[in-house]
Formats: structure tokens, C-alpha cells, sequence
């Protein structure tokens, strides 16, 4: 019988010092710790005697961009502090699923650069690189450039750029950046396909981009471009359209 193997479990928790990066413990500080109620997580290592993975239903398998080893200012990070990438490329997708009489194909394409949501999946490491099996539902859009205003999102989710914060009170006071308030106002600049409905079409969103839109405050994932701030959300996570007078 073919034998998986398990590579040795990291324990990740937020590190308040680090302004909450996830940290990579080792397997001795996790036994010292398991009672403080951390994580385990563990990737699983696919023996070299399988030559590929072909994923199952609505499954994309991803192979996973490398973290950043150093920051901005060229400051080179140890392992245990380097963000977890969240972008990759597909390199295998799953027959899709069935809706009703209806057979629904993935919608992303092999080769296609992804951006996923940041804990989805299972984590592999497959012929020496980090691969991740997740659900197509997890993939945030499709990114073909390094830019994340070019991203192209998926299903209902929709890409806003984030308002500015306030400079300064009603009264005229200056605020310091700590103090400003996280904007939930923003700009849609694209907008995914719609949603499957129960016979399998899409349903168009009635959110279109140039919408001005107030979002809830905690929702989607953000993300840093060159010319400022954006979040992907669900449509169901917008409140309200904001029409310009």
C-alpha cells in the first residue's frame, strides 16, 4: 500500500510582539505549551513515488508562491516570521460539480495565477514546493499582475478600493495615524460573475463598478496596492450603495 508521510506539526499562533504575524513554534515549545490551547497544523508530504495530484470535485490544487524572505527596507526575515503567501498558481482542478441536471465546471484555469483566502485549505508539499488543496469557493480572483487593482474577482465577491481615513475631526483637530478611524467606504472597481443559483446559471450582482459603497467593518480580505488600499468582500457584506449627488 502507498504510504503518505507527515512532515513534523508546526504550532502557529499570533505573536503580540510581532504585531500578530503568525509564528512558526517548534514541536518542543508546542508540548511545553499544548495546555494554552495553541493550533497544530501540519503539512502533509506526498512521497516521490506519486508523480501528480489530481484533485476531486470542486478542488483547485495550488502551487503556493514563495514568502517574502526580507521586508521593504531590505531587512531579511527568519522563517518563523515571514508571512504566509496567499497567491499562487493552479497546476491541477477537479471535474467540477453537479448543480441540479446541470455540470459545472471549475471556472479557473490551470496555469491561471490565484489569490485564496488567507487559512483556506490543506497545505502539501508535493515534489519539494508547498502546494495547497482548496475548495474553488476559497480562490478570492485572478491575478495576472502584481498589481492587486488589476485583480479579477470570482463568484460574488467584489473589489473595493478603501476610502482615505479622515485627516481630522469635525472640529478641526488633526488625527494621528493610530487614531484614525478604519474607513468602511469605498470605491468597487470590479466585480465578480455573480453567484450559482439553484439551476446552475450565474445571477448577475446589481453592484456595478464606480459604485460608491459602504461595506461592513471587518469583512473580506485586505490588500495593499500601489496607489493605496483594497478590500475583496462578498456582495452579501456591502450595505448599502452610496449615490453621488
Amino acid at each position: 500500500m502507498a504510504s503518505v508521510q507527515m512532515s513534523g506539526p508546526r504550532v502557529v499562533t499570533p505573536n503580540p510582539v510581532l504585531g500578530g504575524l503568525r509564528v512558526a513554534q517548534s514541536l518542543a515549545a508546542s508540548r511545553a505549551r499544548r495546555a494554552r490551547g495553541l493550533v497544530v497544523r501540519a503539512a502533509t508530504v506526498v512521497s516521490p513515488k506519486y508523480t501528480s495530484i489530481k484533485p476531486l470535485g470542486d478542488r483547485v490544487l495550488v502551487k503556493v508562491n514563495s514568502s517574502e524572505a526580507k521586508t521593504e527596507g531590505g531587512i531579511l526575515l527568519p522563517v518563523s516570521v515571514q508571512s504566509r503567501p496567499t497567491g499562487g498558481e493552479v497546476v491541477a482542478v477537479g471535474e467540477g460539480r453537479s448543480i441540479a441536471s446541470n455540470n459545472i465546471d471549475i471556472s479557473v484555469p490551470v496555469g491561471a495565477q490565484v489569490v485564496y483566502s488567507k487559512y483556506a485549505g490543506t497545505e502539501l508539499k508535493f515534489n519539494e514546493a508547498d502546494h495547497l488543496i482548496l475548495k474553488e469557493d476559497d480562490i478570492i480572483g485572478i491575478l495576472d499582475s502584481d498589481d492587486v487593482k488589476d485583480l479579477k474577482p470570482l463568484n460574488d465577491r467584489i473589489l473595493i478600493k478603501v476610502a482615505e481615513a479622515e485627516e481630522q475631526t469635525a472640529g478641526g483637530l488633526l488625527l494621528t495615524q493610530a487614531n484614525k478611524e478604519k474607513p468602511s467606504v469605498g470605491t468597487v472597481v470590479a466585480v465578480g460573475p455573480g453567484p450559482l443559483s439553484e439551476d446552475g446559471s450565474r445571477k448577475a450582482l446589481s453592484i456595478t463598478p464606480g459604485n460608491d459603497v459602504m461595506y461592513s467593518k471587518y469583512a473580506g480580505s485586505e490588500f495593499k496596492g500601489e496607489d493605496g488600499e483594497y478590500i475583496v468582500l462578498k456582495a452579501s457584506d456591502v450595505l448599502a450603495v452610496l449615490p453621488q449627488s
